[in-house]
């Protein structure tokens, strides 16, 4: 059902658990998955560009469950299943930050990390990609009930204050920038992934 959210009967969205190797083994409410002992499931995070090269950088919601008022990425979410990762990360950005988001690249297909915050766990696959969104600077309209804040920073000062530990941000975004970093300087010259090399469970149609 390409494209398309499903839900359960009662409209709750849905996410795709996965074993280690990446492959689906179910799926589950997204409102109850994350607790203590939080199932590996499929997620995605986005960097997104300006025209001018600055990333966007938000701040999560004071009231979230997981890591509330941690600053972090541009957007992560979790495809439904089904969905098409690109596809997935065009609806977040249209919903969490009011953008529309273009030229996506997956750029670390393998990225996966376990975290915990207040006795909640995230435990993910989380392939990251990088977008673009038009223009410079452009005014994000965040969803307050996924965002506090959002501001742009320039990729290089916002990488080097992350790797020096000079800015504090979340546990996934700080692993992800070290990984990024090692592909060089310039996001604009990363090089496109093999989407082969995505979880077996994670679908795509352009990529």
């Amino acid at each position: 059902m390409t494209g398309t959210i499903r839900t359960t009967e009662h409209h709750e969205e849905l996410v795709v658990l996965v074993a280690a190797d990446g492959h689906a083994v179910g799926t589950a409410p997204k409102a109850t998955v994350h607790h203590a002992e939080t199932p590996l499931h499929l997620a995605f995070s986005v960097y997104l560009f300006d025209d001018a090269g600055s990333v966007l950088v938000t701040r999560r919601a004071l009231h979230k469950a997981t890591f509330p008022g941690v600053w972090t990425n541009s957007a992560c979410g979790h495809p439904a299943p089904g969905e098409p990762v690109e596809d997935a990360v065009q609806r977040r950005g249209r919903q969490e930050l009011g953008l529309d988001v273009h030229d996506l690249r997956l750029v670390l297909p393998r990225f996966s990390y376990r975290a915990e915050m207040d006795g909640v766990v995230e435990w993910e696959l989380c392939p990251v990609l990088a977008g673009r969104v038009a223009g410079v600077a452009p005014e994000p309209r965040p969803d307050p009930d996924e965002v506090a804040a959002a501001e742009w920073a320039p990729w290089d000062a916002f990488a080097a204050d992350v790797l020096a530990g000079r800015r504090e941000v979340s546990t996934w975004c700080r692993e992800q920038v070290a990984e990024l970093d090692r592909l060089g300087p310039d996001p604009a010259a990363w090089p496109s992934a093999d989407p082969a090399d995505l979880p077996g469970a994670m679908t795509t149609r352009r990529l």
